[in-house]
């Protein structure tokens, strides 16, 4: 029997009460030798000192795993459970070196490469600010045996980080997709950045992605071709093992206002979730969901939205092992979901 996730009966012990972990799935150390090994390692990097705007996404990781107590396990969409199908759990927080962006990247990396069992398990890093998706991608790659040519990219956000540096800073927030591409670690021609928008400081920021075969999707494209640009997209990669990344400023703070780079007129939460759910039959391998800043979130509602994100990226992985879990029908539970 493949392993599952094991998680607390919410009719028996309450969503408020217990140990926080990222959607109440077990901590790594506390997976039972029959649930191993882990097909999903979440964890979070406490790190903003990358930013270029307002800081406090340090706290992003906190704030998220207390929103995520009240992420559920059957999606309806899909028509699969996902931790039926998956083995998840948080592994904790990387280590992060508060001063210096390249140190953490590379202490990050050095934590996520030496958790157990690299061949099965993947990591999904919670942030921190987008510079940490560079160590987490290069654990990635290098877990997954350094495929040649790169990993494929999903990408959303307002903004491409691809900028060379910023105040001689070439590790930061605006930086890690121009890194990971010079590194290998991205194949730029099967990258898509989807949701990009608002004023930029000069029409410079877009060549370096441009000259590299990036494929830019900004919200003008995506409100006049929706969905079908990304179904596309990945039905070109046929299979190939992609990296999610997914930067919560590409929701417009009206939904998501909690986050240090905002940008208006992005996507809506739903329409937030019908994008991520447009990669369903791509092969993630690893992911990141970052930007989340407490201090500006009112009721944590980006927050709650970052977790559902999480679930949503989980889900794909679950819908495309489980057989028929993408046609599955959304009432097919014997009993109503435990609230």
């Amino acid at each position: 029997m493949a392993p599952t996730t094991v998680l607390p009966n919410p009719r028996v012990h309450p969503r408020f009460s217990g140990i926080t972990t990222f959607c109440r799935y077990p901590r790594l150390e506390d997976v039972t030798p029959e649930n191993r090994p882990v097909d999903w390692a979440v964890f979070g990097v406490p790190f903003d000192a990358g930013v270029t705007y307002r800081p406090g996404a340090r706290f992003g990781p906190r704030a998220v795993r207390d929103a995520s107590q009240y992420v559920k396990r059957f999606h309806m969409a899909h028509g699969v459970d996902v931790c039926e199908v998956l083995s998840l759990a948080d592994a904790g927080d990387a280590p992060v070196a508060p001063y210096s962006c390249k140190e953490t990247l590379d202490v990050v990396w050095s934590w996520a490469t030496q958790l157990p069992d690299p061949a099965r398990t993947r990591l999904l890093a919670v942030g921190g600010d987008h510079s940490v998706a560079y160590a987490n991608i290069n654990a990635t790659w290098e877990r997954r045996g350094r495929p040649g040519g790169g990993l494929a990219l999903l990408h959303f956000d307002s903004h491409l980080d691809t900028v060379d540096s910023v105040w001689n800073e070439k590790w930061g927030h605006a930086s890690p997709f121009r890194r990971a591409i010079e590194d290998g670690l991205i194949d730029p021609k099967a990258m898509i950045s989807v949701g990009i928008k608002g004023p930029l400081n000069s029409k410079a920021d877009l060549d370096f992605a441009s000259h590299h075969g990036v494929t830019i999707v900004t919200h003008e494209r995506w409100k006049a071709e929706g969905p079908r640009v990304l179904r596309d997209f990945v039905a070109r990669l046929s299979g190939r093992e992609a990296y999610l990344s997914f930067d919560i400023d590409v929701v417009d703070p009206a939904f998501a206002p909690g986050t240090g780079t905002p940008c208006p007129g992005g996507l809506t939460s739903a329409e937030a979730f019908e994008a991520v759910r447009a990669c369903a039959g791509a092969s993630i391998v690893g992911a990141d969901v970052v930007e989340v800043l407490p201090d500006r979130d009112p009721a944590g509602i980006t927050a709650l939205l970052a977790a559902h994100v999480v679930f949503e990226i989980l889900a794909i992985d679950a819908a495309a092992r489980s057989k028929g879990g993408a046609k599955g029908s959304p009432c097919g539970q014997s009993s109503p979901p435990a609230r």
